[in-house]
């Protein structure tokens, strides 16, 4: 048996391809704000976690052109060698202050950072318990870990309880969730979480890069959104969305976050974040902590297309978020949706299994906070259009 025979056979993407309905690994040649160009199409673009707007702000720029002038283009080292500039360690500081923990240790990516800490903290005498709809990195964590895993259906503390009752005592627990979940938009039931934790002696970890910077008053994520800041024992963000840049972190208590430092391979084994990423988060952070209409325009307009969708017939999920799913149920009428709103200049994202459930299919739509009134209604108009041709909205 060839191990490469499943590649040889593999031909979804090849049929996708050849019917003109093949979304993935699109490149982006040109980009202004929201408007892109793709293949000599401009586009407007919605599905991206730039929800701030800050992607092309003079000061994030400028911050990153200064980190290389400075300190050249990479580290080409791990942070435990000779990777670490004092970029990262400043960086860290702040965000332990911004998130309000003792310490915080970076990675260079979001996927890298759930690895780490999950893999170094959980082992084979423990227990990780997880939402059925958390991420694939905390997934692939919780095999590299060794732990035992447990999964417990999407936001359902009856189910979460049920779990963590047949758990020994023996056997150290933590929970881990998405704060806000990438596909659905939708926010952890976090204090029902946390009581639950309590009850049975179980620490919790909470993922929240789509919730950073735009819940809560200060931006500080989920646990602030509900007032359980000292409650959640170690809070993990990526760099990639209200940040702008690449990367991740996590925060907690000074022991904990020592400990993940000298034993998460991920980290010990990678080539640390480049000076111009560190910049450009640190940048990002201050504007974040400085300009809270940013916020409030996001929300605006979340507000805004979630009753537009809705009002059109459109089938938004659970979204609580600037996350607005827009479900479709089938595969094939998914791609033909996000290919019928690409002719009308809408640069969007068909979701289909594993990302979703079987029979879930959705066009994952987000939001920015520089997304402006005229591209808005150009995005609904095209979505109405569109779902009416095919027949998903009356």
């Amino acid at each position: 048996m060839d191990i490469f025979e499943k590649c040889y056979e593999f031909s979804r993407a090849e049929e996708f391809l050849a019917a003109g309905l093949y979304p993935y690994f699109t490149p982006i040649s040109e980009a202004e704000g929201n408007r892109v160009k793709v293949r000599g199409k401009e586009m407007v673009l919605i599905g991206s976690n730039n929800y701030l707007g800050l992607i092309d702000h003079p000061k994030v720029k400028q911050a990153a052109k200064e980190a290389i002038d400075r300190y050249g283009v990479a580290t080409c080292g791990s942070r435990f060698l000779t990777g670490t500039i004092d970029l990262h360690e400043i960086l860290e500081e702040r965000l332990a202050r911004f998130i309000k923990k003792e310490a915080a240790v970076t990675f260079s990516t979001g996927y890298q950072t759930n690895l780490g800490i999950i893999s170094s903290v959980a082992g084979k005498d423990d227990c990780v318990l997880t939402d059925r709809m958390d991420h694939a990195s905390i997934i692939d964590a919780c095999r590299l870990s060794k732990a035992e895993v447990k999964k417990y259906k999407h936001n359902d503390m009856e189910d979460l309880e049920r779990v963590l009752s047949e758990i020994p005592d023996s056997k150290g627990k933590m929970i881990v969730i998405d704060g806000v979940f990438s596909m659905e938009g939708d926010i952890a039931n976090l204090p029902g979480i946390v009581s639950l934790a309590k009850k049975y002696q179980a620490r919790v970890m909470v993922d929240d890069a789509h919730g950073l910077g735009v819940l809560g008053k200060n931006g500080r994520g989920t646990a602030e959104h509900f007032g359980l800041e000292d409650e959640v024992d170690l809070i993990m963000g990526t760099f990639s969305k209200s940040f702008v840049s690449i990367g991740g972190f996590v925060a907690g208590s000074r022991k904990v976050v020592s400990y993940i430092k000298h034993n998460a391979r991920s980290l010990i084994f990678s080539a640390a974040a480049t000076p111009a990423a560190v910049a450009t988060v640190l940048a990002a952070l201050e504007i974040i902590e400085t300009e809270p209409e940013r916020r409030a325009r996001l929300w605006q307009i979340t507000n805004f297309m979630r009753n537009s969708f809705q009002e059109m017939g459109f089938n938004t999920g659970p979204s609580q978020t600037p996350i607005i799913p827009i479900f479709i149920g089938d595969d094939e009428k998914c791609f033909a949706m996000w290919k019928s709103l690409w002719n009308e200049g809408i640069f969007t994202t068909p979701v289909i299994h594993p990302a979703v459930l079987h029979g879930q299919a959705l066009i994952r739509t987000s939001y920015s906070a520089n997304h402006t009134d005229e591209e808005l209604n150009l995005i609904l108009a095209a979505f109405k259009k569109c779902g009416q041709t095919l027949n998903i909205i009356p």
